[in-house]
């Protein structure tokens, strides 16, 4: 029995096996998609990823995790990939799908850190606090909490507080 768990052979392409999520969630890796309507933005493996719940604050997902279904904000997101390197992505909403050995994230709008143009997440910012200094409405939140998701995937929200 245990033999056809094992090799059993996966029902569509690409499907991950119950030995490989075994393996994975022993070895300390976890199945990380995060994907938007669109595409697929980013696909591999991680040992972390830390993302933010829409009620819940910050959250941390390690192989071997109970499973998880959560609303996501406008957050920075990071992902602690198997080979050291970090992936940040700003994730404009959404949900955040977990179990033991996969975390998939699902979001109309989300960006790697490096397809983010410092520039403009800046002037989208500045736009936002000016509005915000009048009519204060869930628009204007979001735009703030989406321009600092921006900026701090990408690095450019220290710079901003540091030029002011």
């Amino acid at each position: 029995l245990l033999e056809r768990w094992w090799r059993r052979p996966s029902a569509r392409k690409g499907e991950v096996t119950a030995g490989e999520r075994f393996i994975m969630a022993s070895t300390g890796a976890l199945r990380v998609e995060v994907v938007s309507p669109e595409r697929v933005l980013f696909s591999g493996e991680a040992k972390q990823v830390i993302t933010r719940t829409l009620d819940g604050g910050e959250i941390a997902f390690l192989p071997g995790h109970i499973s998880f279904l959560g609303a996501l904000t406008e957050n920075h997101t990071r992902i602690y990939l198997s080979d050291g390197k970090v992936q940040d992505l700003a994730v404009h909403g959404g949900f955040v799908e977990v179990a033991p050995d996969h975390v998939t994230i699902l979001s109309d709008s989300a960006e790697l850190a490096e397809s983010i143009d410092i520039k403009r997440a800046r002037a989208a910012l500045e736009r936002a606090e000016a509005a915000s200094r009048g009519d204060h409405d869930a628009t204007t939140e979001s735009a703030l909490r989406r321009a600092h998701a921006r900026l701090s995937a990408a690095g450019g929200l220290t710079e901003t507080r540091a030029a002011h």
